[in-house]
């Protein structure tokens, strides 16, 4: 899929850039070019080092921001795939310094548009997050609006053999600033904070969510988002399985935050496809294909009347026993209790 194709990742220096190079090296070793294009000089040097030039000639290193329109376009030239990750991602951030938000997550969505349309790319995926849906922070409504961008650009692509889609999953099992890495820290001192005893979130590997971008750039027509089925987990089970001798404290849910995840809700399950391993979100205006061309394409079915994805109603859920192991295999190889 990816052999003799060149493929430039914004935002490729962060956790889900990092795991994506490595997939790609690891399957497609044919693979003509692969771009990191990021703004943080220090993270490209350390990648650099990882896969130094003279055994990884395929790598090219561009500093630059996804607001630069000129200097993503650039970036772009003979390009045949565009992997969307670069993004504010902190939902304090964003609140704080909305305007920095909109212009990196809205802006910087319709600048990768713009450059893919004008540069000949045939294939884009855009990263997304379960903030996206029914969203109550800045962060969240910006992906949203991106979304659509991505989504609705599939209608303004004329005669260009080029598709858009997004794919929207949940926490990423031991990312920077996720709980798992904050309560294996905090059991030091004896007391992990929590902020409901009720809170759940749906989990996912870092390698899980490579695997489903790699399924929508083989699979999309176009104007998809794409969700995985994945489980949930109870923030006292994190708890539990990292220390289960430290006092919970509750500390209140954080502005911003939500008690429970989202990923569809019933609104979107209108548009909603089950394709066996994922689901995808139709686009709601679309003037490329009819849902039942999506439906026939994917040999997916409409999900039920009022159907909707929740991390709180989930079907499937880790366990103590089963966050343990997965810590272990996916965060701290050291890990014990």
């Amino acid at each position: 899929m990816l052999n003799n194709k060149t493929v430039l990742i914004t935002g490729g220096t962060g956790s889900f850039g990092k795991q994506f190079i490595n997939t790609i090296l690891e399957r497609y070793p044919e693979v003509k070019k692969i771009i990191i294009y990021s703004r943080d000089e220090l993270k490209q040097s350390i990648i650099k080092q990882k896969y130094p030039a003279h055994d990884y000639p395929q790598l090219r290193f561009f500093i630059g921001d996804v607001r630069d329109k000129s200097r993503l376009t650039q970036a772009c030239e003979g390009v045949d795939v565009i992997i969307h990750a670069a993004a504010i991602k902190q939902v304090d951030t964003a609140e704080y310094n909305p305007t920095e938000c909109i212009r990196t997550n809205v802006d910087g969505a319709e600048n990768v548009i713009h450059a893919a349309l004008a540069c000949g790319v045939h294939d884009v995926v855009a990263l997304s997050t379960d903030k996206a849906c029914a969203p109550i922070n800045l962060y969240g409504a910006t992906k949203l609006v991106s979304d659509k961008l991505f989504a609705a650009a599939n209608n303004i692509r004329g005669s260009k053999d080029i598709k858009f889609s997004v794919v929207r999953y949940g926490n990423v099992m031991g990312s920077r600033g996720s709980v798992i890495p904050f309560f294996l820290e905090k059991r030091k001192d004896g007391v992990l904070p929590i902020t409901h005893e009720e809170m759940t979130r749906f989990n996912i590997s870092l390698q899980d969510g490579v695997n489903l971008v790699m399924f929508a750039l083989g699979n999309h027509l176009g104007g998809e988002i794409f969700i995985p089925k994945i489980p949930s987990y109870k923030i006292l089970d994190i708890a539990k399985a990292i220390a289960p001798e430290c006092e919970i404290r509750n500390v209140g849910i954080r502005p911003g935050e939500k008690l429970h995840e989202e990923m569809i809700t019933d609104t979107d399950s209108l548009n909603t496809i089950d394709l066996g391993l994922y689901y995808a979100i139709l686009p709601s205006v679309s003037y490329t294909y009819t849902e039942n061309q999506y439906m026939m394409h994917h040999k997916a079915q409409k999900v039920p009347f009022g159907f909707k994805y929740n991390s709180g109603t989930n079907t499937e859920w880790e366990t103590v026993e089963g966050l343990r192991d997965l810590i272990k295999i996916h965060v701290d190889p050291s890990f014990t209790v």
